[in-house]
């Protein structure tokens, strides 16, 4: 990566300024200053950075769309709530040259301790925090203020004899190999080197059919056991003489341990592991409610990195309220409220340019109140880039496509004039059905549209608007939206190609009165289910109770961080993170027996049991604005969440004065019923005994997922990035 860069720090269309930006020799900070005045401006660490996006992927940079090739535009984006930094490099090369530098030194963290690389990474960026007179090396004193940043509150004697060990040159400070041994006595993890000596008869490696046993016995590997012995040797064993002899050392051991195949998450199910030819009511979707809002839903700022964050999470469902703006263009923005307006072009440019090259799985869109007369034109013109991509029904298609089939497509949800089958034969004469969506927008529409029929307005006039109003409605294909009159009605009458859309008061009252129907309803046809009116402030509502009944287009806000944006990073997780999750079997039998509330309808051979030994925590965060010097009590939490009969949670004691290297050693027990419905979340706080304790980080999955034996938990923040190298050490074990 070049050093002393010359690029345009770009805040707003009109804010363009010149600064030079460096990489210090570390690798590990990057700070710019002004090219006028020479001062540094401001610098941040490497370990800040969550990811790098390329072109005009901000809203920013999309506002300079005009003035600057997407090839020179790139953006920074901050773990938590910092802004984005959005840089304009001198050529594409120089912006490639950054891009692919910053990726490079970012990507190791996900698993951190995987290479002496990332290892000595980190050790350098504490080092560095440490080094209050930054002379490069460490005094006794600088240690112990190292000591209270890492979260330990570790005995001064102790921590003066692990410093005298690693003095080797009795200068009295540490520095460069002295510090990394200083770093790694403190690291220690007497637990791991424990369980690595109970399966190495010489306590010093495991041969390759040692680790073979460890493999079978506890990581409850049964197949091709000896080649992934193999390979794991290749991958993580630091040396390379114990490489070539076959055998892997305490190291290596450890490596593994904290690596992608060593996670609680089954690596296989990292990629596309589902079946991706059901229809698409047979899938979970992930999905956002007023997508375009970051903020609460009467105020808020609409952004067009709404829809860029929430493509980015996985999001596949996402919603777009259309309304009349200024000089016949149409707006984005949440009607009948203060929230501000984006133009209706800017959302279709972004979904165009970030959607399809990052996913080929189909993108359903909600559209609502359609704009009237000429802005309804305004919107056509604007849909036309999607046209390559757009699903166009021909003569003999399916009513009720499979997800392969419609791969590569957006959908938009809207009102429809007529039904899929008029589409099919030619134009309809049905008036549309009016939804009863959350605002009440359509229903509005539709008096509105009446009112205006009603007028003396000329007859080629009018032709001109019905004509429009078709041509809209021909963009709705398999997603006409109708209300929701009763699951009987909806048999008798409705089409796969149809959805309702209910707030979750209504969903709720369904699922306790109607349970099986429902789930019998979300068989055939799809549901959408979305937030109350009451939550102005984005808070969201438990999706899990949707998904216990089928729902599958379960609307959430997700701007807002919380245990449900936790249950839904943690659903959608799985299957190549492409934003569908395959229904259990019993959930797509549209004769099911199946009732979340009902246990004689469970058809399953049991409850399981989850026993969960919580053993060791490793180098957890501080809480956010704790005091200086404070260091925290941690506890760890499992919670279930699925049917009813499924939700628990049991918790750890709390370990006073250590976020470094805690020992709970404590074993939690779950019974499971309907195990295909489960998520698990781990969740670890700091224990207060006078006031509510505070959050630290946490870990959800789905049981599906779960890979049994001794297991790393990679922790996530409250926004659900990850927050390396802060991990929970498991024993899992699942028993029929």
């Amino acid at each position: 990566m070049q050093q002393g860069t010359l690029m345009r720090k770009v805040k707003s269309k009109s804010w363009k300024k010149q600064r030079y930006f460096k990489l210090q020799e570390d690798c590990m900070t990057i700070w710019y200053q002004s090219k006028r005045t020479g001062k540094t401006e401001s610098a941040f660490s490497i370990s800040d950075v969550e990811t790098v996006r390329e072109g005009h992927q901000s809203e920013v940079l999309q506002s300079v769309a005009e003035e600057f090739p997407p090839e020179r535009c790139f953006t920074i984006v901050f773990y938590g709530r910092r802004g984005n930094l959005d840089l304009v490099a001198g050529s594409a090369e120089e912006a490639q040259c950054w891009v692919q530098g910053l990726r490079q030194l970012i990507e190791p963290r996900s698993f951190p301790l995987t290479s002496a690389l990332v290892s000595r990474t980190w050790i350098r960026d504490w080092f560095q925090k440490a080094d209050k007179n930054k002379d490069g090396r460490m005094n006794f004193k600088e240690v112990q203020r190292l000591l209270k940043m890492m979260n330990v509150d570790m005995n001064e004697d102790h921590a003066l004899r692990l410093f005298q060990d690693a003095d080797k040159s009795e200068s009295g400070t540490l520095e460069g190999e002295e510090f990394v041994l200083f770093y790694k006595a403190l690291t220690q993890r007497e637990e791991v080197l424990s369980l690595f000596q109970e399966f190495s008869e010489d306590g010093k490696k495991l041969t390759l059919l040692e680790l073979v046993d460890f493999l079978r016995e506890e990581q409850l590997e049964d197949e091709g056991t000896e080649e992934l012995a193999m390979e794991l040797i290749d991958k993580y064993e630091p040396s390379e003489t114990a490489r070539a002899r076959h055998v892997l050392s305490a190291d290596g051991f450890l490596m593994y341990l904290c690596s992608l195949e060593g996670s609680i998450f089954n690596p296989q199910h990292r990629a596309l592991w589902q079946d991706m030819s059901q229809p698409l009511c047979h899938y979970f979707i992930s999905s956002s409610h007023n997508t375009y809002l970051i903020e609460d839903q009467i105020r808020g700022h609409s952004s067009i990195e709404g829809y860029i964050r929430a493509l980015k999470r996985g999001c596949r469902c996402l919603e777009v309220d259309c309304w009349d703006g200024p000089n016949g263009e149409p707006m984005v923005y949440h009607g009948h409220t203060f929230t501000s307006k984006i133009p209706f072009r800017e959302v279709v440019s972004t979904l165009g340019k970030t959607f399809w090259g990052n996913s080929s799985s189909p993108l359903p869109s909600m559209g609502t109140s359609p704009p009237s007369s000429h802005p309804q034109r305004v919107s056509l013109s604007c849909l036309r880039v999607w046209r390559p991509w757009r699903h166009w029904v021909s003569q003999g298609a399916s009513l009720s496509p499979t997800l392969q089939e419609l791969k590569h497509k957006i959908l938009l949800k809207g009102k429809k004039i007529g039904r899929l089958k008029d589409t099919l034969d030619g134009p309809g004469d049905e008036a549309p059905d009016v939804s009863d969506d959350d605002n009440g927008a359509e229903a509005e529409e539709e008096r509105r549209r009446a009112k205006v029929k009603g007028t003396q307005h000329g007859s080629a006039l009018q032709k001109d608007k019905e004509t429009l109003a078709q041509a809209l409605s021909d963009c709705v294909i398999y997603c006409k939206n109708v209300p929701f009159r009763g699951f009987q009605e909806a048999r008798s009458h409705s089409r796969p190609s149809e959805i309702s859309s209910l707030s979750e008061a209504k969903a709720r009252k369904l699922i306790r009165d109607e349970g099986n129907e429902f789930v019998r309803h979300n068989a055939w046809r799809l549901t959408r289910i979305y937030p109350s009116g009451m939550r102005t402030d984005s808070s969201n509502y438990s999706p899990q109770e949707m998904w216990n009944v089928g729902c599958q287009i379960v609307a959430l806000n997700f701007q807002t961080a919380g245990t449900e944006m936790d249950l839904c990073d943690g659903l959608f997780s799985q299957n190549g993170c492409c934003g569908y999750v395959l229904k259990p079997p019993f959930m797509r039998d549209e004769e099911t027996l199946f009732n979340p509330s009902d246990p004689s309808s469970w058809e399953g051979p049991g409850p399981i049991t989850l026993t969960i030994q919580v053993i060791s925590g490793q180098q957890l965060p501080k809480v956010a604005n704790s005091k200086e010097g404070a260091i925290i009590d941690p506890l760890v939490r499992v919670e279930i969440y699925g049917v009813p009969a499924d939700q628990a949670h049991q918790e750890t004691k709390y370990i006073e004065n250590n976020g470094f290297n805690p020992h709970w050693d404590e074993t939690l027990q779950f019974q499971i019923h309907v195990p295909e419905l489960a998520l698990i979340r781990f969740v670890v706080e700091d224990y207060d005994k006078t006031s509510r304790n505070d959050f630290v980080g946490q870990f959800t999955l789905a049981f599906a997922n779960i890979k049994p034996g001794y297991r790393h938990i990679h922790l996530l923040s409250k926004d659900g990035t990850s927050i390396p190298p802060s991990s929970l050490f498991v024993h899992i074990r699942i028993t029929e």
